[in-house]
């Protein structure tokens, strides 16, 4: 007789949903990228005189997540490579770092021995002055003459976390080389990020702008239609769901990211279900799950100090049995955690900010209240499922150094 596990694996083993699931993942690159043809115009006319071994502007490109600002740069610089290949008398080198990766997030040096690391040389974790870590970084680029192109995803991050001198740095680097010379690519969610450097950093950049528009439903569901072809068999999706996939997305600042997720996951649902079909119920599960995994996912990429307001609205609530609870008393145990921690403590206007985003968010609802002479209060009460609510209380308890 086989056992459960037997008649999963062959479950899978007669696959009937997927043709070929990388088609849905968020590395895949495309051969044509549908709806971005102005904007990758756009960067191939300031990026070609690279071609010439000319120096070009920095470029930075914004729009919010799922927008094609990373696929179309690295289909960018495929096709200069390509190019370069075919015609130069130089060396092109295209290196691309996402500044949000845990492991090179937190300090100029961590992101400039990674680069080094991508180049090919060497340098210890941790150790060395930063000025060593920009002579080694310059004297690998410059052993020969060649031009390098670096793609620096979520800049933004960066200079939050280290500071915008880090930028300053890297512009001036061109000034120190003799054989090559650098282009720097930066890509931002944040349209206003540019705004909020020093203006010495602002004018060392020489930067040019791209601002890459949400996707609509009708686009999202063209590009969801092309990528369905190649990633599923034929009719295993219901009529019906790409439309509604589509409108989802576009829901969430038409984020294709977002619709190429939700697809591949009701495909999974689907197969687990050992279904034909990808049906409309599939979707909405899927759908469902995003959701979670989104809002854990802010919870945990959160500073320890939204944390520690989060913990507290979360012990507030639980002990007044989901009833709403107050700022007021949100603050004092906040201030006790704080204490407890040793971390600094915020006032209670900057406290107040954290909920009104956790708010923005739709971690919590927020609402005025009158107390008559007692004057306004703010009433919290949780937005979130219980089962969230407990994977959070998880998340949160880590960042507590008591337990």
């Amino acid at each position: 007789m086989k056992s459960d596990l037997d008649k999963i694996f062959e479950s899978f083993d007669g696959n009937k949903i997927f043709k070929d699931k990388s088609v849905l993942q968020s590395n895949y690159r495309p051969e044509e990228i549908p709806h971005r043809e102005e904007q990758i115009k756009q960067v191939a006319s300031i990026l070609a005189p690279v071609l010439r071994g000319e120096r070009t502007s920095n470029l930075f490109l914004y729009g919010k997540t799922g927008t094609g600002k990373t696929l179309s740069i690295m289909y960018m610089g495929d096709q200069l490579l390509k190019r370069a290949k075919k015609d130069g008398d130089f060396k092109l080198r295209i290196e691309y770092l996402n500044c949000k990766l845990k492991k090179v997030s937190d300090t100029e040096y961590r992101i400039l021995a990674e680069i080094i690391k991508k180049l090919g040389g060497q340098v210890p974790n941790t150790g060395l002055p930063t000025e060593t870590v920009y002579s080694k970084f310059i004297n690998i680029i410059d052993e020969e003459k060649q031009f390098l192109v670096l793609i620096l995803d979520e800049i933004d991050q960066a200079v939050k976390k280290i500071s915008s001198d880090f930028l300053y740095n890297l512009t001036r680097l061109n000034s120190e080389l003799s054989k090559a010379q650098i282009c720097l690519v930066g890509i931002s969610n944040d349209l206003t990020f540019l705004e909020g450097l020093d203006p010495r950093v602002r004018s060392s950049l020489s930067e040019e702008e791209i601002v890459f528009p949400q996707y609509n439903a009708i686009q999202l569901q063209d590009i969801l239609n092309k990528r369905s072809e190649e990633a599923f068999k034929e009719k295993v999706v219901q009529e019906g769901v790409i439309a509604k996939c589509a409108a989802f997305a576009a829901r969430e600042h038409g984020d294709a990211r977002r619709a190429l997720d939700l697809l591949r996951i009701a495909g999974e649902i689907a197969e687990r279900d050992n279904s034909k079909k990808i049906l409309m119920k599939h979707l909405d599960e899927a759908n469902t799950k995003i959701e979670r995994d989104k809002i854990l996912d802010v919870i945990k990429t959160e500073p320890k100090q939204f944390q520690y307001v989060l913990h507290s609205i979360i012990t507030l609530s639980e002990k007044s049995n989901g009833n709403p609870v107050f700022t007021g008393d949100v603050y004092n145990l906040y201030q006790e955690v704080c204490l407890k921690n040793k971390a600094e403590v915020l006032t209670q206007r900057r406290v107040s900010d954290i909920v009104q985003e956790f708010d923005m968010l739709g971690l919590i609802n927020v609402r005025v209240v009158s107390k008559g002479r007692g004057g306004r209060m703010r009433e919290i009460k949780l937005a979130i499922a219980k089962p969230i609510v407990e994977k959070a209380k998880e998340i949160v308890q880590e960042a507590l150094d008591y337990k």
